[in-house]
């Protein structure tokens, strides 16, 4: 089973570009977007063989997730069920016979990490959603965490610990969720690989000299450790600030 998670930023302008293409070399079972920036009915896209799910954030051009699947799931839930944070279109959840697939545009602490303290309420709210799902039955979660977990994920950590995405607080966070039986795939497989990044700025020339951050993730609950097969990030593909990630495993 092949999962691509893909931050667009901005649904739209990407299909002016590339997305189709990527999409259809990818033939990914299940492909989960963030940052899809539109509302209900301003976009038409022809995907033969997949169901589609959208989840639209209240602002318009802002946020918003979709899950794209092969696999008709038994139920699907927008949000977290908490009324302060399902404004901003964040989160879809596809439930199946033996798992679940979330994808997840967590909130960005902005500049001057204005937003920092609603970001720690958010993480806890998730966490909590995680680990309710969790123990019912094991769990697949992707997308733009908005996070770099430890030094070895963004090419200049030493003078962006007071940034928003490697902040101490943003980081614990992230430590805690690991703590509560979960795998960031990618470093399962690859734990000193570095380097390899999933977003960099469109200014400075940040893509061209590599100077990234790897902030988009899948993390699996612990039950599905011997099933994970590959992860990826593919810097290859442009057409966004960020490359599409992928994760094989074996459903």
């Amino acid at each position: 089973m092949k999962l691509i998670s893909w931050n667009v930023n901005g649904l739209r302008a990407v299909m002016k570009k590339n997305f189709m293409e990527v999409f259809n070399e990818l033939d990914a079972d299940f492909f989960c977007l963030q940052e899809t920036k539109l509302q209900a009915g301003q976009i038409e896209m022809d995907l033969p063989g997949y169901y589609d799910y959208w989840n639209y954030a209240e602002k318009k051009g802002y946020s918003g997730t979709a899950i794209f699947t092969k696999h008709k799931p038994i139920s699907v839930a927008y949000g977290l069920g908490i009324e302060e944070h399902d404004q901003e279109g964040r989160v879809i959840t596809l439930e199946y016979p033996e798992y679940y697939v979330i994808t997840c545009y967590t909130p960005n602490s902005q500049n001057e990490l204005k937003r920092l303290d609603y970001r720690m309420t958010w993480e806890d709210a998730f966490l909590t959603y995680l680990n309710q799902l969790k123990e019912q039955k094991p769990v697949i979660f992707c997308g733009d965490l908005n996070v770099a977990h430890e030094n070895i994920d963004l090419k200049n950590w030493k003078t962006n610990q007071k940034n928003a995405g490697f902040t101490p607080q943003e980081r614990e966070k992230f430590y805690t969720l690991l703590e509560n039986g979960y795998i960031d795939t990618f470093r399962y497989f690859y734990p000193e690989q570095a380097g390899i990044y999933s977003w960099w700025s469109y200014r400075f020339n940040a893509r061209k000299n590599n100077a990234g951050w790897r902030i988009d993730y899948f993390i699996v609950s612990n039950q599905l450790q011997d099933q994970l097969q590959d992860a990826k990030i593919h810097t290859e593909i442009f057409g966004s600030d960020h490359c599409p990630v992928e994760l094989d495993i074996n459903l």
